[in-house]
């Protein structure tokens, strides 16, 4: 059995002669053979070179889209954490009012358990009471930082969509190549007036995610510092509330003993 050479195909079923030599393998990244091997090349670099310039647009359009819709859900949680707060702080207005009325309650036992007391608190003026505070007078304000990036990001959501493709429907006008791209000086992008496109897509696509991110970012540190402002307020309210439940046994004490 004679041996073949490494580039023919032993399993060709066209060679049926048993003395014809085999059909050479049609190797895709053989094209040396023949006239027409360059230009098949050639077209062959130029098909995977616009393949993949497609991919690479495709790829940072989603990109894209996952920063913005991440980006929407840090301005609800921001947005969120600032309602958490307005609860807190008038939790906190609640208890200190509770607390004053407790103090009022308790000079109200002390001058009954006395005649004398309570004859002199009767002439006394009554101390003033404060006004009752109105529900939603005031709105909760964040941190500044948590502030100006929920602002900043709710500003580009009318912008996300109108122009992001994953995020409206497309029309045939909007499709890649044709589309309107950003006006950038074409020097350093190629010829082609399609590859050109793509790669400007790109581009416009990698500065948005740059600025995203940025915006992200803020988000986060602006919600760290909010976090932490309101775990101060815990502790000043769960003292608060220590401190009242002991003058709240207290007055009951007292009442009990009159």
């Amino acid at each position: 059995m004679s041996a073949y050479p490494k580039s023919y195909n032993p399993f060709d079923d066209d060679a049926e002669d048993e003395g014809a030599p085999p059909t050479p393998w049609k190797d895709s990244n053989d094209l040396s053979v023949g006239s027409g091997a360059p230009a098949d090349k050639q077209q062959y670099l130029r098909q995977e070179v616009m393949r993949r310039a497609e991919a690479s647009a495709a790829s940072t359009s989603r990109c894209l889209s996952v920063m913005y819709e991440s980006e929407k859900i840090g301005v609800a949680t921001s947005e969120e954490l600032v309602r958490q707060r307005g609860v807190l702080e008038r939790t906190e207005k609640m208890v200190d009012k509770m607390d004053q009325d407790l103090k009022i309650s308790q000079k109200h036992i002390n001058s009954i358990k006395s005649v004398f007391g309570g004859f002199v608190n009767y002439f006394k003026s009554k101390p003033a009471e404060t006004p009752p505070e109105q529900n939603g007078t005031l709105s909760p304000q964040p941190n500044s930082r948590l502030k100006d990036a929920i602002s900043t990001s709710k500003e580009q959501e009318a912008q996300y969509q109108a122009s992001h493709p994953n995020l409206r429907k497309l029309n045939d006008s909007d499709s890649i190549p044709g589309g309107a791209v950003p006006a950038v000086s074409t020097e350093a992008y190629p010829k082609n007036p399609h590859l050109r496109t793509y790669h400007q897509k790109i581009d416009s696509n990698l500065d948005e995610l740059s600025m995203g991110l940025g915006r992200l970012k803020n988000i986060a540190l602006g919600m760290q510092t909010e976090i932490e402002e309101q775990d101060d307020i815990i502790d000043r309210l769960t003292t608060k509330v220590d401190k009242l439940d002991v003058n709240i046994k207290s007055t009951e004490r007292k009442v009990r003993q009159l």
